[in-house]
Order: structure tokens, then C-alpha cells, then sequence
């Protein structure tokens, strides 16, 4: 969702069955983008390409046949398909001279079939929600981590205003080529690093789902509350797209105004359709279109209630079965329409962002 930019700058990849005799294996990444797209985009198309390809991801193969890579190699090749695409698109002329300083951050899992490889270059972030519980969640590159900080003042950068030279809001991204001039230094200790971290985790039976979003999901939810609204909604729907699109009006509802992306990959274990779950989501909402019916028909000075004056008004009320995680911002949609057809000449009420989230 590109929300209250100007431009949408995000990317994704999603791929079941790697190319190379990696049939068994998937691919799934988001790409948050700033000054621009081009590297986004260009990640998204050919990051999986430069993993796969180079030799530390195969490792020594005698028999000239395709062979699964072990663990390390898996992470080898991994970190060296981001250094060597952010040295290939560094020759991109419009990167070269200047005319695009666009960067991405990179959150992305490899899945084979015994493992999971988590990997992180940036402030998107990926959770592995297993047995009903957050298991696992990987770390943002922020400069203001110690690890961080000190990489950056040794290239001699600062960090103001929790930001490398008081201007980027992440310590490691693809892309940002004005960060990554410093003479004397290799790739991986400039002021901003491509590197990822690379985490492997053995797959379990109870592994539910993971998630992939950019900051602009995590900076209005948590990870427990998105992964408890993810599995409150998998228990009303089997369709997984429909599940990331409540999540992103969510936090748009939530006041996030930065474009959203989000990736859902979901496990044999994953939440099933409960018959319970949707009678009381379904109950809810006729709750809901009852009340802002009262609320617009209750006489005021005024005259008729403002969306603002009814999410106001819910929001101050004990209203029983509200999505975990998601609370009242998760229902607005509900709430507008009733809105809209009880007064259908309104003017605009504003949008989330004028709310303030006080629900």
C-alpha cells in the first residue's frame, strides 16, 4: 500500500520452487525503498540471481551435478549475493552519476526443507510465530545500536537525531551510494553496510506462519500484536491475501504513514477457519453497525456526528471480541460504511492521520 506518500517505493519478491534444482525450496523478501524505487525494484527481480549463482552458495561440487548446499554455504552465498549486487548496481549509470540515490532495506527467508534462513540488511523485520507464540524476530539495523554506531564513527560518521549524519534513519541498506565512499574502508565498513544477518532455524511441525514487513507495519504494532492479529484473522479466512490487506488498512487506521508491504507465509500448522471465530467476528460487526446507528440518530447541538466524534465514541466503550492486535482501528472499514450510508453527502472527516489513534 503506498498510504500517505507520494510515491510507492516498496518491493517483494515471492517464489515456491528456486530456479537450479532447488524445487523444494522458496524464496520470499520485501524491499522498503527510499529516495526512489530503482533499487527496490531491481532487488526484488534479481537478489534470489545473485544468491543462488555465486560459488559460496554451492560450495565445491566434483560431480557437476545440483547438489543442496549445506548450512554454511547456505549463509556464505547469501551474504555474498548482497555485496555482489550492491557492487553491480553501483555501476548503474543513473546510481554512478548521481541522478538516483535511491537505497532499500532487504528482509527475506529462504525455506528448504529442514530450515529456515532468516536474512535482515536494514529496519524491515521478519517473525516466525510457532505453537501459538512468537518464536523468533530478527533485529533492525538502526545507528544508534552500539555495533552500528561504532561502524559508522570509524568511517567517520556520526550519528544525530538517531540517524547516520543526522540524515538516514538505517545503518544498513542496498543501494545509498552517498554512504558508501569512505577511501580505505571495504563494503562492509562504510557508513552504511550491505551486509545482512543471517539466522538459521530447523523447522519444526509447529511452525505456523512468517511474517515480512517494512517499518512502515512495525511502527504501529508490535511483533505480538501483529502476530496475533494475523492468527485472529486466519481463523476467519483462508484467503491469505485478504489477511495482509486487513493488516495494512489496520495500520493505516493506526496512524502508520509510510508505505506498507507485507508478506505472509503460512505452514501446514497454520490457524484453520473456526466456526466460532467468524460466528463472533460476525457478531461483532453487527454490533458495530448498531452502535454508530445510534450514535448518528442520538440528537447533538451540533448537528450530525463526525466519523472522528463515532471512532471517538467506540473507542472510550468496553466493546467485547475486538480483534487482538488490532483493536477498534481494525474495524473501521465496518464503521465507515455504515457511515457513509447514513450520511452520504459528508464532507471528508480527514483522514487516519488526523485522528491521532485514539483507539
Amino acid at each position: 500500500m503506498q498510504g500517505w506518500r507520494v510515491e510507492m517505493e516498496d518491493a517483494h519478491t515471492a517464489i515456491v520452487g528456486i530456479p537450479q534444482g532447488l524445487d523444494t525450496w522458496s524464496f520470499f523478501a520485501v524491499y522498503d525503498g527510499h529516495a526512489g524505487s530503482r533499487v527496490a525494484n531491481y532487488c526484488s527481480k534479481h537478489l534470489l540471481e545473485h544468491i543462488t549463482s555465486n560459488e559460496d552458495f554451492r560450495g565445491t561440487n566434483v560431480s557437476g551435478y545440483p547438489t543442496e548446499p549445506t548450512i554454511e554455504h547456505v549463509k556464505s552465498g547469501i551474504r555474498t549475493g548482497f555485496l555482489k549486487i550492491d557492487e553491480y548496481m553501483r555501476n548503474f549509470s543513473e546510481l554512478r552519476n548521481g541522478m538516483d540515490r535511491s537505497g532499500s532495506t532487504a528482509v527475506a527467508v529462504m525455506i528448504s526443507p529442514e530450515h529456515t534462513y532468516f536474512i535482515n540488511c536494514g529496519d524491515s523485520r521478519a517473525v516466525l510465530y510457532r505453537n501459538a507464540q512468537l518464536c523468533f524476530s530478527t533485529q533492525d539495523h538502526k545507528p544508534c545500536n552500539p555495533r552500528e554506531k561504532e561502524r559508522i564513527q570509524n568511517a567517520g560518521g556520526s550519528v544525530m537525531i538517531q540517524r547516520v549524519n543526522g540524515s538516514l534513519a538505517v545503518s544498513r541498506a542496498l543501494g545509498d551510494y552517498d554512504y558508501k565512499c569512505v577511501d580505505g574502508k571495504g563494503p562492509t565498513e562504510q557508513l552504511v553496510s550491505p551486509e545482512p544477518e543471517v539466522y538459521e532455524i530447523l523447522r519444526a511441525e509447529e511452525d505456523e506462519f512468517i511474517i515480512l514487513a517494512c517499518d512502515g507495519i512495525w511502527d504501529v504494532m508490535s511483533n505480538e500484536e501483529l502476530c496475533e492479529f494475523a492468527r485472529s484473522r486466519l481463523e476467519i479466512t483462508d484467503d491469505l491475501e485478504k489477511v495482509c490487506n486487513w493488516v495494512v488498512d489496520t495500520c493505516l487506521h493506526k496512524g502508520s504513514r509510510d508505505n506498507m508491504s507485507i508478506v505472509l507465509v503460512c505452514f501446514p500448522n497454520a490457524p484453520k477457519i473456526s466456526e466460532e471465530a467468524v460466528r463472533k467476528d460476525t457478531e461483532l460487526d453487527k454490533y458495530l453497525e448498531s452502535r454508530v446507528e445510534e450514535i448518528m440518530h442520538k440528537p447533538s447541538e451540533e448537528g450530525m456526528p463526525d466519523l472522528v466524534h463515532v471512532m471517538r465514541t467506540l473507542s472510550m466503550e468496553n466493546i467485547p471480541n475486538l480483534p487482538p492486535g488490532g483493536g477498534l482501528a481494525s474495524k473501521r472499514n465496518v464503521i465507515e460504511a455504515v457511515y457513509s450510508r447514513l450520511n452520504p453527502h459528508r464532507e471528508d472527516d480527514g483522514g487516519s492521520a488526523d485522528l491521532e489513534d485514539p483507539w
